[in-house]
């Protein structure tokens, strides 16, 4: 399903980073919900600031400031980027980050994480992780080649008894079962 599982979350993560770094620069006295709308809505920010990432902020402003009191510090910071490692992310943040093109994925390959969110919670506990992410497109592959190996069948029969046409150094099953030591 996914070719790049990995870089989901580990992309929500650098950007939400960064782009709190980049917040954090401008408002030294730490990142407020007042803040934080000024800076989405300044000209000089435009091409500079991430605001997917910054929308995803404002719009989890609550959460993510812990101690309710109107700051988003560093340390808060840092435990929502270890929550999202550790954790993984809800359905309804995935959604939201891909709503807002956050998460950096092609559509389909978003549609599908989404689509198929329930299979991957193996925990069931209404997150995922890398982790999952990556033991559901193993399974899923691991699921096409048994398909695959089991819908195979023979074309004819030389595959079993071996072609007398076919070049000396081609084996049947039977023949290769069968080689003698000597050859």
């Amino acid at each position: 399903m996914t070719k790049n599982n990995n870089g989901i979350l580990s992309g929500v993560y650098a950007g939400l980073t960064n782009t709190y770094s980049y917040l954090a620069s401008q408002y030294p006295n730490g990142l407020s919900l007042e803040n934080l709308t000024e800076a989405r809505t300044k000209v000089e920010n435009t091409g500079l600031l991430n605001q997917t990432f910054a929308s995803y902020l404002q719009n989890n402003f609550a959460s993510i400031d812990n101690d309710g009191d109107g700051i988003i510090t560093a340390d808060e910071m840092n435990n929502l980027s270890n929550r999202i490692s550790a954790q993984g992310l809800t359905k309804a943040e995935l959604t939201q980050l891909y709503a807002s093109g956050a998460s950096g994925l092609s559509e389909s390959t978003m549609s599908k994480i989404l689509e198929h969110f329930d299979e991957m919670d193996t925990n069931h506990d209404g997150k995922i992780t890398s982790a999952e992410i990556s033991a559901y497109d193993i399974n899923c592959s691991r699921m096409e080649v048994e398909d695959e190996f089991n819908n195979r069948r023979a074309a004819d029969m030389s595959v079993f008894y071996g072609d007398s046409s076919a070049a000396s150094d081609t084996y049947s099953l039977l023949s290769y079962k069968y080689k003698s030591k000597t050859n």
